[in-house]
This record gives structure tokens, sequence and C-alpha cells, in this order.
């Protein structure tokens, strides 16, 4: 570095310095930024576009302050630069691209103090037309064409499209404004070729019109492939194909080429000269034999192909038995038999059946017939028809035996009552489906089909007559056979509910002395066993429960006594419903004997009381009569001991103010 070069930095570094220090020295205020876009904010490409920074700054000495101004677009940090004047920060985008558009922001940065601008969107519309080149104009079949798309003056992210008559043939993508690619034309053909391309900014994807158009004329290749397939007349199952695949107009001077022979899908041989394949013919379900020879050469591929049909020699034989269901043990009749056969080839006695597996089957003297026993399990054949050295088997025949109903049962869910429905279920082992019939009195009810295992028959039923009745079911689960299984008899007693209930009191008065037997018989209409309950109002707790088979029964209390005075009921069930009678009072009264007792007992307590009264009047009198001896004497008394007297005052008769001293 120069020695000018030096002190230039030196000068600019004092002066950077004073500036730092002087701004130190002042305070200062960023009221607002703003952010202008010139000349305005939708423009079309190509336009020379000003972002305008304005801020306003507020100082406390008026000097210029060190600022840092910074462009962002979309958020991101698109230029930042330090200036030390207030004027207006100024940033050009000079010929402005659709890439351009977006959301731009100014940020003013003093000394560590910031201020953000509000956001302004620019929208730069139109984009140029791209221009195509090609290497080429003329190729021969094969051969690679070289293309350039160019987007004159575009910047950005960019994906460019080649197209073949508007098939779109390859896509590139990157950041420069052009892109290459490679491609090969196949075909005598004249292609049109064209490109376009797309920008993609943070917000969006804008798209270019089509580019020229370029014409390209191929030249196709002489060679072809040849197919050939012997005989090519009507071919039979099992007659031998030659197949042979080669190329036509091949010259010394042609690249190597490479043949490839399939049949559908499957590649059968390949060679670089004539290929020569034999084979057995085998037909296809309901389809023609496709045959394809394929040439390659200078990456271009040509091929030839045929269809044969191919007549069958005869049809894949079926298996089928008879009956179409069996039983264990049952012999049954599986048939082998070819439907079709080609008349022209063979006969139907050429035809050879074979049962498998086949050991110990009796012979039926019929071709394809076969007598089997039913096994007591599930088992499998199959068979194959044969003639002329071809082979066919038939598919699987699975024979599941059925097994005959047994242990049919029958049973009753329900209380049967009279006029009410119940419900009577039957059941079997056996293979399903077994239909089930049911008898009462042995006149059929009804029927049902049960299909899934460990499901019972269930039937429903009324009867509307008291008596018994005999129900019985019956199962059958074989569509060609009389044979079915019978239940035993199922007797069934009617319940017929309670009714017209009474309540009668032995002796018939409700009135009755202590010490006499008391009966309550209470009786009902319907039918048992029968269980009564007796009652006295208030208790939930029965006096007496009976269970029997008559439709009366008695409640006994003896002695009676007062205690038992109450209302009496009873109640009556027996399954189908149950009754109540009506409440009886009765009221237990005192024996005579008692009342009788009670007629002395007063009697004698009367006399005692009149004794008790003439004893008191008694007593009395005689009191009196001692008065009246002592006031006719001179006022003496004897002073306690025997023959001694004390006088006494003479006025006597005055003993309410005169009292005698108490000897002791």
């Amino acid at each position: 570095m120069g020695l000018p070069q030096r002190l230039i930095l030196t000068l600019l570094s004092i002066y950077l310095y004073s500036a730092t220090v002087v701004n130190t020295q002042q305070e200062f205020k960023i009221q607002s930024v703003e952010l202008i876009i010139e000349p305005r904010n939708d423009v079309t490409a190509g336009t020379n576009v000003t972002l305008r920074c304005h801020a306003t700054v507020s100082t406390s000495t008026g000097k210029g302050l060190i600022r840092e101004y910074t462009i962002l677009k979309n958020d991101k940090i698109v230029y930042t630069k330090t200036i030390g004047s207030s004027e207006d920060f100024v940033y050009q985008l000079h010929n402005a691209r659709v890439f351009s558009t977006g959301l731009y922001q100014c940020k003013l940065d003093i000394q560590g103090d910031t201020k953000l601008s509000k956001a302004q969107r620019l929208n730069v519309q139109g984009l140029s037309q791209p221009v195509l080149h090609l290497n080429t104009n003329v190729v021969n079949e094969g051969e690679e064409v070289q293309a350039t798309c160019i987007a004159p003056g575009e910047i950005g992210s960019f994906i460019f499209f080649f197209f073949d008559n508007d098939e779109q043939i390859s896509r590139v993508e990157g950041l420069s404004n052009q892109a290459k690619t490679t491609f090969r034309l196949s075909g005598a053909d004249i292609h049109k070729i064209h490109c376009s391309y797309k920008i993609r900014t943070a917000e969006d994807t804008f798209p270019s019109t089509k580019s020229n158009n370029v014409t390209v004329s191929v030249k196709e290749l002489s060679i072809t492939p040849e197919l050939k397939i012997f005989p090519d007349s009507t071919i039979y199952e099992g007659d031998h194909l030659n197949i042979s695949c080669s190329a036509k107009n091949v010259h010394s001077s042609s690249e190597g080429y490479k043949l490839f022979l399939s049949q559908g899908t499957k590649l059968l041989r390949t060679g670089n000269s004539t290929i020569n394949h034999n084979m057995v013919a085998v037909p296809k379900a309901s389809e023609a034999l496709t045959f394809d020879c394929r040439v390659v050469v200078r990456n271009v591929e040509k091929y030839s192909e045929k269809k044969i049909s191919v007549v069958e020699l005869f049809s894949v034989p079926s298996l089928t038995m008879s009956p179409t269901e069996v039983f264990q043990g049952q012999i049954m009749t599986l048939t082998c038999n070819s439907d079709g056969f080609a008349s022209q080839r063979i006969n139907r006695e050429d035809l050879e059946y074979t049962l498998y597996p086949s050991k110990n089957l009796p012979s039926s003297g019929k071709p394809g017939v076969f007598n089997v026993k039913a096994l007591q399990n599930d088992f499998n054949y199959t068979c194959s028809a044969e003639a002329k050295g071809i082979k066919k088997d038939s598919k699987t025949l699975m024979i599941r035996p059925k097994v005959h109903v047994s242990a049919l049962k029958i049973s009753i869910e329900d209380k049967v009552i009279l006029k009410k429905s119940f419900t009577i279920l039957c059941q079997s082992n056996g293979s399903l489906p077994i239909n089930y019939t049911l008898f009462k009195d042995n006149v059929q009810v009804g029927t049902k089909v049960i299909r899934e295992q460990n499901r019972q028959a269930v039937f429903m039923d009324v009867i509307n007559e008291p008596g018994e009745r005999q129900y019985r079911c019956e199962a059958k689960n074989s569509l060609h056979s009389n044979k079915t299984g019978s239940s035993q008899h199922l007797s069934v007693n009617v319940i017929v509910p309670l009714s017209q209930m009474t309540l009668a009191v032995i002796p018939s008065s409700l009135k009755i002395s202590e010490g006499k037997e008391l009966n309550f018989i209470c009786s009902v209409n319907g039918t048992g066993p029968v269980t009564f309950k007796w009652y006295r109002t208030g208790s939930v707790v029965p006096l007496q429960t009976n269970t029997t088979t008559e439709t009366y029964s008695n409640l006994e209390i003896k002695p009676v006594s007062k205690n038992d005075s109450d209302e009496y009921y009873c109640e009556a069930s027996n399954g189908a419903n149950k009754v109540r009678s009506e409440n009886v009072n009765v009221q237990v009264f005192m024996a005579p004997w008692k009342k009788g007792l009670i007629v002395v007992a007063c009697l004698l307590l009367l006399l005692l009381l009149v004794l008790l009264l003439v004893a008191s009047m008694l007593n009395i009198k005689s009191k009196r009569d001692a008065v009246s001896f002592f006031d006719g004497k001179e006022g003496r008394v004897t002073n306690g001991t025997r023959h001694s007297v004390a006088s006494v005052p003479a006025d006597i008769s005055n003993r309410s103010s005169y009292s005698i001293p108490a000897t002791v």
C-alpha cells in the first residue's frame, strides 16, 4: 500500500473518530423513517426504480450524525450503507425485473438506536420472451440435439421447459438466465421445438410466454424388424411353432444393432443377428398369443408385432359331485369331464380321466365317473384329462360331508300361563342349515331355519284353554333325504291365574271370647301349587306361609286372647299372579268366668269399704263421749301416775287460751 493511500485512511479514521466524539456529546431522537418507491409501486419490466429512504431526526446541537441505512426485501437484507449527512438515502434498481417484485423496508441505525419504515410493495410486471437456439436443424433418427433457452435480461430462480410439438421433453432448474439440454428425436417427421421458463419469487411463480419455434427434420433409419411365425394358418394346442426375428435393410456401413424377441411380457431370446425360437402352442384363456420382434440401433427402437389364436385341443376338465350334498359314510358320484374338444384333431374317446387321490375307487364303468364313499371329515379331490400328450388338471373340489341331526332337545324357557305367550326352544347337533318344525298335540305349529352354530330355534305359542299339552320338535338338514330327528314329547301344564279369592272366618261371628279357637279359611280359583301367606295389618312379616297343590288353606289361632284383636288378610300366588283378600276385623272379648270373678271382687271390695266406714263412725262416737265426761269435773287431770291428781284452773272451758304443758 502506498503512502497516499495510507494518508487517506489515516485522515478518514481521524474524521470518523472526531464525528463519533461529537455524536456522543449530543442527544438525538429518530422521529420517523419512510420508504418511497419512485416512480411508482407498479411498474413494467425494464423500468429504473428508486427506493428513497427519508428519515426525520431531531438533535440537540443540529450537527450531523453518522447514519447506517439498510434496505430489506421480504425481511432479508439487500443493501447496507453508512453516511454522515441528513440527506435522503437512495438505492437504485436499474432495469427492474419481475424477480425484483416484493415487500421493501428501510431501516435506520444511529448509535444503536434503530427505526424501521413501513413496508412498501413493488410490483414488476412482464417477462421477456425466451430465445431458443439449436445446434442443428437436420439430424438422423437417434442422434442427439443440443438446445439452449435464454431469458434475456431476467434474474432470479429459473425453471426452463423444452417442448417437442407441445410435448414436454426436458426440464432444467437453476439461477442462470439460460439453460442447456440434449435430447433425441425419433421417427421420420418434422419436429417443432420451443421453450419457456418460470421465475420463482418468495411469494409466487411467474410464467413466461413461448419462445420462437425451431424446426428440426429427422431422417429415419432404413432398418426394420421382420417377424415370421410358422405355421401361419389355424394353430391347435400342442402344435410346434417356429418363430424368427430378423432385421431388414441392414447396410454394411450401419452401426451395430440388437434384436429382442418377446411373448407378451416374457423375453424369449436376444441376439445380434436373426433369432429363431421353437415352442409348443399353448392357448391363453380368452386371449390371443402376442409376439414382439424389436431392433435397437443408435438408441432408436423399432418393433413388429403379431398375434395368433390357438385352438384349444380340449377344455380344462371340471370335477362335480352328485348329490350336491353328502353325509358322512354316504356313497357319492364324482364326475370328471371336459366340455369341449377339437373334433378335427381328437375324439371324445381319446380323453383319459384320472381322479386324485385314487385309492381303492369302485369302478363305475363310465369314463370320468367315480364312485366314492364320503369320509368323516373334509377332504379334497382333483382330476385330470389327457390326450395327445397334453394333460390338464381340474380345480380342487373340496367335499365337506354333512352330519345328520342328532340329540334333539326341546325345552320351555318361561312359565306357561293361560292366554299368555311363552317360548319353546329346539336345539340339536348336526350340519347347518337345520330346519326345525314344532308340533303341539301332533299338529304343526311352525318352522324355523337355523344357519348359525350354537343357535336355537325359538318358537312362540299361546294356550287358551286349561289342561295339559304335548309338544315335540322335528329337525332335518338334508334336501334329498326324508331322514329327520325327533325330540321326546314335552308335557306342559298350564298355569291358570288366581281369581275370586274369598276369606272365611270360623266361628262366623267376628266377636269371640278369649280362650276359644279361631280359624281363617282362604280359597281361590286357579291352578296349584299355590302359596298362601297370612298377615296382620301393619306387619310385613307373614303369620304363616303355606304352599299346597290345593286352592285353599287355613290359619288356626288357639286359644285366642285379647291381643289377637286386629284386622287380618291373606295373599295367594301361583307363578302367574298374586291376589289378596279383603281385611277381616276380629274382636276378642273377655271370658264369662273372668267377668263373674270381677263382679265378686267388686262386691267384696264394697263390703269391706262399708265395714271400714262403720268402724270409723263408732270410733268417732266413743271419743265424743269421753269429752263430755271430763267437762263435769273440777279441772283435775292425772299427771301420768296412778292415783295422782293435778289441779286445773276453774275456768277450763276457755281451752283456746290455755294450754297444758306436756310432761315428759
